[in-house]
Order: C-alpha cells, then sequence, then structure tokens
C-alpha cells in the first residue's frame, strides 16, 4: 500500500491503495465518484473514460502509479451544472437509452472538441469509435458531437 495524492475534479484526494490498483477503483470505490463506469476492464469499451490532463484515457487499465500529478477530470467534473455543451447536445438529442456508456462517451466527445471545435464527420467516427454503446445509439451521439461543436 502507498499514499498517493490524486487532484480529481480540481480537489486534491489522499488515497492509500496499492499503486497497481487501476485509477478506475480508486475513483469509485476510494473516492466515491461513481460516474465513470466500468464496462470491460481491458480498456476495450470507453465506459470508464475520464481526462487526464483534458486527454480522454481509459481508467480500467491504467494504473493509479502512473497518476502523478496530473489533473483528472470525471464525468462529476466536466461542469458544475452538466451545462456543458456536450451535456446539452446530449440532452437535446435524446442520447441515453439505457445511459451506461454515457459517461464515457461524453467524456471522449468533450476531449474531441477541446482538440479539435470544428470536427468532420469521419473525426468524430474515428475518435468516438472506441466507445461501444449496447443501445446502438452512434447517430444520435454523431449528432450530439456535432451540435455540441457549434456551442462552443
Amino acid at each position: 500500500m502507498a499514499s498517493i495524492t490524486l487532484k480529481i475534479n480540481k480537489k486534491n484526494y489522499e488515497v492509500d491503495v496499492d499503486p497497481q490498483t487501476p485509477l478506475l477503483w480508486v475513483i469509485r470505490d476510494h473516492v466515491g465518484l461513481v460516474g465513470t463506469k466500468y464496462g470491460c476492464g481491458i480498456a476495450q469499451c470507453g465506459a470508464c473514460t475520464v481526462h487526464l490532463n483534458g486527454t480522454a484515457v481509459r481508467s480500467c487499465s491504467l494504473p493509479v502509479s502512473s497518476i502523478g500529478g496530473s489533473e483528472i477530470t470525471t464525468i462529476e467534473g466536466l461542469s458544475a451544472n452538466a451545462d456543458h455543451p456536450v451535456q446539452k447536445a446530449w440532452r437535446e438529442h435524446d442520447v441515453p437509452q439505457c445511459g451506461y456508456c454515457q459517461a464515457g462517451q461524453i467524456m471522449t466527445a468533450a476531449s474531441l472538441l477541446s482538440q479539435n471545435a470544428n470536427p468532420s464527420d469521419k473525426d468524430i467516427e474515428n475518435t468516438m469509435n472506441g466507445n461501444l454503446c449496447r443501445c446502438a445509439t452512434y447517430n444520435k451521439i454523431k449528432d450530439a458531437v456535432k451540435s455540441a461543436s457549434k456551442m462552443s
């Protein structure tokens, strides 16, 4: 066990965990932020996506010891009132069905738009490709990302 300080959603958390513990489990079990979901455990589905210094990463396979002083943002920290352009667009386009993948989808889309304010359909498809949606709302997701890009 090691004492590790993490900066999550602009707040410092001191956790005592095995350094190889995946970031996902530290976020959920030790910090208590449960918006980030477990999907596959092998970084293939995207449900566990968070931002590490603004870049979308899969937290289920990222050892907490590799984080260092990086800024972590979870779905809870994306905006104070769920008013991030991506969150607004998600509601506007009625994207969620079961909702399980949505935090990861939203975090991936927000990272894309922070790096590319006007993505093409191909940019959106390439970026969002690794996020699986059991309900197959992919067309709504693409439309919402396009709408969000116009809100920024």
